[in-house]
């Protein structure tokens, strides 16, 4: 049953359906992935990184909100459930436990570089279909770069 009629052509339409779809799990993944680290940071840098992480749960919360709204907007219900959450979500997360503050570090980072590369194929393949959600997904990527940019500077120096 589709409520919401598209102004897209249905290939089209699945294609950024599609796109959406997984850019709204990864960002529920995401926002989850920081908050558990969040709560569970511990050492030196503890507040700096603490409070980054609530950045990250910032704009991944409000970026979802969007892109499942775009979603919407397209005639396609978006799916943030739990169940679809934990089956879809395929970024890197936390241990259970305690982290350290170089381990979360190291978590964001592989955690925002898959989203970033995935984001980057979904702006690839919406060119030509939806370039409104394509213009989404970019400036997602640029907020996600950012922030991705901001943690692998605290990995300073380098050890290699």
């Amino acid at each position: 049953m589709t409520v919401v009629k598209s102004t897209l052509p249905e290939p089209a339409r699945k294609v950024a359906g599609e796109a959406l779809q997984s850019t709204l799990v990864d960002l529920l993944g995401l926002s989850l992935i920081a908050k558990q680290a969040h709560w569970n940071i511990v050492g030196p840098r503890f507040r700096s990184i603490h409070l980054q992480l609530d950045e990250v749960v910032a704009t991944a919360r409000t970026y979802a909100d969007t892109v499942a709204e775009r979603s919407a907007a397209l005639g396609l219900p978006p799916d943030g459930r739990p169940e679809t959450v934990a089956a879809d979500c395929t970024l890197p997360g936390p241990k259970d436990g305690w982290l350290r503050d170089t381990e979360v570090v190291q978590l964001m980072v592989d955690a925002l570089e898959a989203a970033i590369g995935r984001l980057r194929e979904r702006i690839a393949a919406t060119d030509e279909p939806d370039p409104v959600t394509q213009d989404l997904l970019i400036s997602l990527t640029a907020e996600l770069e950012k922030e991705r940019w901001m943690f692998d500077a605290e990995n300073w120096p380098r050890e290699n």
